[in-house]
Order: C-alpha cells, then sequence, then structure tokens
C-alpha cells in the first residue's frame, strides 16, 4: 500500500509539472491597435493635416498593458488614466504625446471620449501577435540645439552670434545626437504586420509658429509608413531623448496668422519621408524569434524633486521598465529627457542581449517634469538645461535613470 502511495504521488507531480510546462507554452501575447481622429473640431487656426490618436494594448498572462501615441505637444490626465485601466483592465496606461509644435488639444470631455474610443477600439481587435524589433541606424536628420559659444556657455540654436547663424540655416550636425530609428513591430500569426511602432528622437518643430494645425513630421512619417504596408497597419511614433534634439529641416517660422508666407511643408513632408523610409527598411528586416516566450514585465517607480530656481515647485515623477519576453527592454519617462540619457540606456541595457528603447515623453502618473537635462547640460546651460519653464532640481534625471536601471535588474531577478 506504501508503495502504490508512493508512486501515485510521484505521478501526480510529474502530471502537475507537465500541465504547468504545457500551460507555459501555451501562453501567448495579444495585441489590440486603433487609429482615431483628434483634430479640435473647432480649431483656432486652419488645419493642415490631422491629428490622431494611435493605441496599442500588449497582454501576456497577468499583464496587460496600453499606449496611446498622440499628435499633441503633450498630454496628462490622472483621472482618464484611473478610468481606463479599470475599463479596459490594464496594469498600466501610457500617455505619448509626440510634442508637435503645432497641434491643438481639443476640448477636454471630447477629447477624453476620442481617447477613450481608441483604447475601445482596440480592445475589441485583439489578435494573437508575433514582436519583433530593431534598430536602424542612417544620415541624422537632427541637431543639438544647445551649442556650446565662444564665452565657453551653450546656448539655444534660434539665437545667433557672429560665429554661429540663427535657426543653423547651414544645417551643421551638432552632436550629440542618435542617428538611429527604433521599430517594434507586431504581425499576427499568419505574418502580417499589424503594428508599427516608430522610436526617434527630435522635436517636431520643422515648422514652427506656422499657425496651423499639424503632426509636423511625425504626421507625415506615420502616413508614410502606413501607405507602405498599404494601410494595413497603424504606426504609433513615441519620442525618444529629443529635449535638446532639433530637426536639420527648419522653417524660420512666420510672424503671425496673417503673415502671408506661407509656412515651407516641402521640409516637413521631406523629413517625415526620410524618417519612414528607414523605418520601413528596418519594418520589413525584423522577424519574431521563434523561441520567444511570451512575457511582459512592468515595474512603475517614482520619485520626488523640486525646482532648479524655484524650491516651492514640487515634482512626483513617474517612470517605469517594461521587459517583453525578455528580448526588449523600455525606459518610460515622462517629460523631455536629453539624448544622454538614450545614448546611455542603450548601453547599459546593451550586455543584458536586449533591444532597449527609451520612451521619452511618456506619461502614466504623477506630475510632468518639463525637461530633464544631463549634469553637464545643466551646467553650460541653454534653453531646458539653465532656464525656462519649471526647471527640475540638478541631477534629477541622472537618478531617475539610476532607478531605471536598478528597477531593469530588480525586476529580471538578476539582483540576489
Amino acid at each position: 500500500m506504501r508503495t502504490q502511495n508512493f508512486w501515485l504521488t510521484v505521478l501526480c507531480v510529474l502530471m502537475s509539472l507537465f500541465s504547468a510546462a504545457n500551460a507555459g507554452a501555451a501562453e501567448k501575447l495579444m495585441a489590440g491597435t486603433s487609429k482615431v481622429n483628434i483634430t479640435p473640431p473647432n480649431p483656432r487656426y486652419p488645419v493642415h493635416d490631422s491629428l490622431y490618436a494611435r493605441s496599442l494594448i500588449l497582454e501576456a498572462g497577468d499583464s496587460r498593458i496600453a499606449f496611446v501615441a498622440l499628435d499633441l505637444g503633450g498630454y496628462t490626465n490622472i483621472p482618464l488614466a484611473e478610468k481606463l485601466k479599470k475599463q479596459f483592465k490594464l496594469q498600466e496606461v501610457y500617455f505619448c504625446p509626440q510634442h508637435t509644435h503645432s497641434s491643438q488639444a481639443g476640448p477636454k470631455e471630447w477629447l477624453e471620449a476620442q481617447i477613450t474610443n481608441a483604447l475601445k477600439e482596440a480592445s475589441t481587435s485583439m489578435f494573437e501577435a508575433r514582436i519583433s524589433a530593431g534598430y536602424r541606424t542612417f544620415p541624422q536628420l537632427s541637431f543639438n540645439r544647445l551649442i556650446l559659444r565662444e564665452d565657453g556657455r551653450a546656448r539655444e540654436s534660434w539665437l545667433g552670434d557672429d560665429h554661429y547663424r540663427a535657426v543653423n540655416p547651414e544645417r551643421i550636425p551638432h552632436g550629440p545626437v542618435d542617428n538611429s530609428v527604433g521599430v517594434i513591430k507586431l504581425e499576427d500569426t499568419k505574418g502580417n504586420p499589424k503594428v508599427i511602432l516608430m522610436n526617434y528622437a527630435c522635436h517636431p518643430d520643422v515648422a514652427w509658429n506656422n499657425f496651423e494645425i499639424s503632426a509636423d513630421y511625425v504626421g507625415y512619417a506615420t502616413k508614410y509608413t502606413e501607405e507602405a504596408f498599404n494601410n494595413q497597419v497603424y504606426c504609433l511614433f513615441v519620442q525618444g531623448g529629443g529635449g535638446n534634439q532639433a530637426p536639420l529641416f527648419k522653417d524660420g517660422g512666420r510672424t503671425g496668422p496673417d503673415d502671408p508666407r506661407p509656412s515651407n511643408y516641402d521640409l516637413i513632408d521631406r523629413m517625415g519621408k526620410l524618417l519612414s523610409i528607414e523605418t520601413v527598411k528596418l519594418a520589413r528586416e525584423i522577424y519574431p524569434n521563434p523561441y520567444d516566450v511570451a512575457d511582459i514585465k512592468v515595474k512603475t517607480d517614482s520619485l520626488h524633486f523640486t525646482g532648479r530656481h524655484d524650491k516651492s515647485l514640487k515634482y512626483n515623477v513617474y517612470f517605469s521598465v517594461i521587459s517583453i519576453n525578455d528580448r526588449i527592454a523600455i525606459a518610460a519617462v515622462p517629460g523631455e529627457p536629453f539624448i544622454k540619457f538614450q545614448i546611455d540606456w542603450k548601453r547599459e541595457m546593451q550586455p543584458n542581449n536586449v533591444i532597449p528603447f527609451l520612451f521619452g515623453y511618456t506619461w502614466n502618473n504623477g506630475k510632468w517634469p518639463v525637461y530633464l537635462p544631463d549634469i553637464r547640460s545643466a551646467a553650460y546651460g541653454g534653453f531646458g538645461a539653465d532656464n525656462g519653464p519649471g526647471l527640475i532640481e540638478v541631477g534629477a534625471a541622472e537618478k531617475i535613470f539610476n532607478k531605471l536601471i536598478e528597477n531593469y535588474y530588480w525586476m529580471m531577478g538578476v539582483f540576489r
């Protein structure tokens, strides 16, 4: 009898292990996507091209997160984020405004309804997905807009002097920059692309002071990318560390809405087209790894800061590290991080054999920290570095990114 009980126990253990293994093998990565027009119904300026909200829901096991890429200058909304998390059973929802300087947000309740519709459509279009990702380097389209001058101080690119011409008309490629585009592609089980996420670091202000509604180069880049796949995909643009990155293609701007000189949309079109070409090439070259096991890990944290000059300013900055299939590592940060942190995040993640992405301008809770300059930039100065609205305390960005790196290793079980 004891022998029978022993072998019965062994059999039960083996069956449970077999069932657990099969359950793990059967885990699926699910995705849903949508595209909703968010052009204001009564815009204050003429509409040159429409603004959109594009959404992506990702789900694996008990983890379910969403990204909403918005053709807006910025966007935060705690009550809406909480409502969406409950309504669509989301662990986190990330608003990713691409920071176009030519946008206009529609009425509050109307815009909230459009964003909600975007996630509703995504949640009803879920499909079993295969994911792939990569980077492609190409001749730079951006430059570092904080330029070191003869007096040893840095100043913003729209201020000229005897040596440097304002707005960089010669298109001198001042650095540092990250001249690569990152792509995350989601396709269905038949290999049909459904979603392309484009990650690039540069201010969308090719046309500034254009006094027209436009998604700037981002609108053209996403449009051309969707057209390249016969409009069978939605292309989400997520800004990188673009806080100090300006486009080499630059229109000087109009003096006012009555200025008869038209904005140079050829420049916007050209920059968007070039970015799309590289994105499409990369999207067609990357393929899912057949050994991937569907998995999403998320660790969200926050840190408290004060203002740099105004100590009465209080910032509770939320940020997340996200791992997808243990192969894609995303640092999601609100505000406008400088390019150094995008470069550093990629370098730090390289030994981990993962594909790293910095999602700047990506908010899920707390207060928007405006610019996030590195210490060196904060010392040398310029707009967003030592002057500008709501400057955060020196070193805040380094603390955030150190915490992101630490959290990544805790989340992946590397720390003991």
